[in-house]
């Protein structure tokens, strides 16, 4: 079985002669040789984990190390879950002043999913040629799409022209 980097030291693994025991209670216990360490340990029917191995004098715990595994994996899962919940995507979707009734529409089914998976929108509309002479279009287009997404999304930011772009950001509801 093949071992892992950051997988502590336990019990014969450990390569120091003297080391500052700490209990399955968190008491401390003074500092031991490792043969009377893992004596204890082994009396005590748990591991004895080298939790600082820099330290002088090392630091070694005993405890039940796949427990603590355990645990550390199962934070570490919550933690990257947390990391995705803050971290949600925007999907940006393309449409034209000039988009087909079945395109905007597609359109607008897909975007409703992925809002109801809870994350954000972004409509925008480039404008091509002559069409930048009348943003009324845009705007129309724009607002038929929020109006579409009404039952799951909130306007996050408002239509707004940046040069020939035009955009709208949906947000999903709470």
């Amino acid at each position: 079985m093949a071992k892992k980097t950051e997988d502590l030291p336990i019990n014969d693994e450990i390569r120091v002669s003297e080391l500052m025991v700490i209990g399955p209670n968190g008491e401390q216990m003074g500092v031991k040789s490792l043969n009377d360490a893992l004596t204890i340990a082994n009396f005590a029917g748990l591991d004895l984990v080298l939790m600082n191995g820099n330290g002088t004098p090392a630091v070694g715990k005993i405890m039940d190390y796949n427990k603590y595994r355990y645990e550390k994996q199962k934070k570490m899962k919550e933690a990257q879950k947390k990391q995705r919940e803050t971290n949600k995507e925007m999907k940006e979707y393309r449409l034209s002043a000039t988009i087909d009734i079945h395109d905007f529409d597609t359109r607008v089914k897909n975007a409703r999913e992925y809002l109801q998976k809870g994350h954000k929108v972004r409509g925008f509309l480039r404008f091509k040629g002559r069409q930048a002479a009348h943003p009324e279009i845009g705007l129309e287009i724009l607002n038929r799409f929020a109006e579409n997404l009404r039952d799951d999304s909130v306007i996050e930011t408002p239509v707004k022209q940046e040069g020939k772009i035009m955009a709208i950001i949906l947000a999903p509801k709470k």
